[in-house]
């Protein structure tokens, strides 16, 4: 949620954020839904500090009237209250979907063709021959079988096989290896000119479950028709680890002296990819589950933006290790997601389909979660703030071997492995 002071003081900044964003919020009815709440919440406090004093003045044996003016008030503030927590939760409801204020410099957009591509990197690769798509190549090696998938999970499930998997491996193996190293976070600092902690991720494997209240807290419970949720449990399968990453210091107060809080980690998600039929339906872009490598942190209100552009840049370096061309846009307003104060996307280039195709993105929170998470930091003069969250992807696995697999084709159907990973595949140079 947005600071309660900015909904108060500064309507016409976040009027602004609801047209920028589109987002379907009577900005004028929650202001009239808090003044309501705050109203009635000043008499409640009235009347219950008169029962204070009326009780407190009791002693030794009550007359009558002090009796009968007690019980009155007991009775009004029971009333009163009951009437608070509706509208408490009137306000609330409709307080959460006020979006988060865009940053400045995050472009004004009312469709994601209006995001912005910021550069692009790499030689885009001349074939010799026709490029095939993934999937063609997939299919000739067994790398991948959807119909045995479809025969026991539905259509949208695959089972990847062979050196397919060990590819996945070799990826999560490259990835933890860097993350992890304090030398290559600082070198990636160092090149995109940050002024920032060269701290280093530490890995996690997260729950691939999440409670209601959890996740709507976290603001990633919808759309809640593309999430699944457990038949007779209060649980949903996570839809990316940074669900279940951001969350985990939900009621807690962190150091500052331990800021920032970077982890990374590896789950398999579950979308149900709602509104998606017909599109992809041929390999492995959009799956009901997929495996991601992701980032998240927390940190300071001072340096989560610098932070934002840390995991960006850090993003642009996996790819350059890879080899693999790509664009990086800066996303639109109507783009960025409610939660979001700014955002940005990795597109790599697939000459199989002739287009660039999203594998990254990365998301600025500042304290949109934390408000509702109640995760906060203790400064060093003994203070209380809301942290700073920012998540990023890693490595999507499934989208990242299809741009290796469609930049590094041979005319044979053999796939060159990038030089990067060939260490982690047993020195060998090529699959298939």
């Amino acid at each position: 949620m947005i600071d309660l002071k900015v909904l108060r003081n500064e309507p016409d900044l976040v009027r602004a954020a609801i047209r920028d964003k589109g987002a379907n919020v009577d900005l004028d009815l929650v202001l009239e839904l808090d003044r309501d709440y705050v109203a009635l919440l000043r008499e409640v406090e009235e009347v219950r500090a008169e029962r204070n004093r009326v009780s407190s003045s009791i002693s030794g044996k009550p007359d009558e009237a002090t009796i009968a003016t007690a019980r009155a008030l007991r009775e009004q503030l029971a009333s009163m209250e009951a009437e608070l927590a509706e509208k408490k939760k009137a306000f609330f409801t409709a307080y959460k979907q006020v979006p988060n204020i865009p940053t400045h410099d995050t472009p004004v957009g009312h469709s994601e063709d209006e995001n912005q591509v910021v550069r692009r990197w790499g030689e885009r690769r001349e074939f010799p021959f026709p490029a095939k798509n993934h999937y063609e190549i997939a299919l000739h090696h067994d790398w991948i079988d959807k119909e045995r998938a479809a025969k026991v999970a539905g259509s949208r499930f695959a089972y990847i096989k062979g050196d397919l998997v060990k590819l996945q491996f070799a990826l999560i193996s490259l990835v933890f290896d860097k993350m992890t190293d304090e030398g290559f976070i600082g070198s990636v600092v160092k090149e995109a000119g940050l002024d920032i902690s060269t701290r280093p991720f530490l890995p996690i494997l997260p729950p691939y479950m999440i409670r209601t209240d959890i996740y709507d807290a976290m603001d990633r419970l919808e759309p809640v028709e593309e999430r699944y949720r457990i038949d007779g449990e209060d649980l949903w399968l996570q839809g990316s680890a940074e669900h279940v990453i951001g969350s985990m210091h939900a009621e807690e107060i962190l150091e500052e002296a331990d800021m920032p809080l970077r982890y990374l980690g590896y789950a398999t998600s579950f979308r149900s990819e709602a509104g998606a039929a017909g599109k992809d339906l041929e390999g492995i872009i959009r799956l009901h589950q997929f495996d991601k490598i992701e980032m998240e942190s927390f940190t300071s209100p001072e340096t989560s933006h610098a932070e934002h552009l840390l995991l960006s840049a850090i993003q642009e370096r996996l790819m350059q290790l890879l080899r693999i061309p790509y664009q990086k846009l800066q996303k639109c307003t109507f783009d960025i997601g409610k939660p979001n104060a700014k955002g940005s996307d990795i597109e790599a280039w697939l000459p199989g389909q002739q287009k660039y195709r999203e594998t990254h993105t990365a998301d600025y929170m500042t304290d949109y979660q934390a408000r509702r998470l109640n995760t906060r930091v203790r400064r060093q003069d003994g203070t209380l703030e809301f942290v700073h969250t920012n998540d990023a992807t890693a490595f999507a696995c499934g989208r990242t071997m299809v741009a290796i697999i469609e930049n590094f084709q041979n005319e044979d159907m053999t796939v060159d492995i990038p030089e990067v990973l060939q260490g982690y595949m047993g020195g060998r140079t090529r699959i298939g």
